[in-house]
């Protein structure tokens, strides 16, 4: 089972932390069955940028990103050649490290 380590995160994921994703599943799905509570405003629609994760390191292992991802990660704060957006971007066989940005563009945040 791959393995997903996500860098400590100031409010998110304070500690960082190592979960297990089953192939096919998504970066974020598997962030929440883990309690990484990664905002996902669109309820994972690929219609938001609230995702917003970086690959560190095994993006070479996903699927290239579609028009539609591509296209709201333009907007994304703080974009570098290795954001995904964690509702689309499916683990494979590959572990992955992931950084969290410090900031997201959300206009109706429910976490206050």
């Amino acid at each position: 089972m791959p393995k997903i380590t996500f860098l400590p995160h100031p409010v998110i994921c304070p500690d960082g932390a190592t979960v297990t994703a089953s192939a096919g599943e998504s970066i974020l799905d598997a962030a929440l069955r883990h309690q990484i509570p990664i905002e996902h405003a669109c309820e994972k629609s690929c219609a938001c940028t609230t995702c917003h994760v970086i690959v560190r390191e095994g993006i070479e292992s996903l699927l290239d990103a579609e028009e539609n991802e591509e296209d709201y990660l333009d907007k994304a704060w703080g974009l570098e050649p290795e954001s995904r957006l964690s509702c689309q971007a499916k683990v494979q066989n590959q572990d992955l490290l992931i950084e969290i940005p410090k900031y997201t563009i959300n206009m109706v945040s429910e976490v206050h």
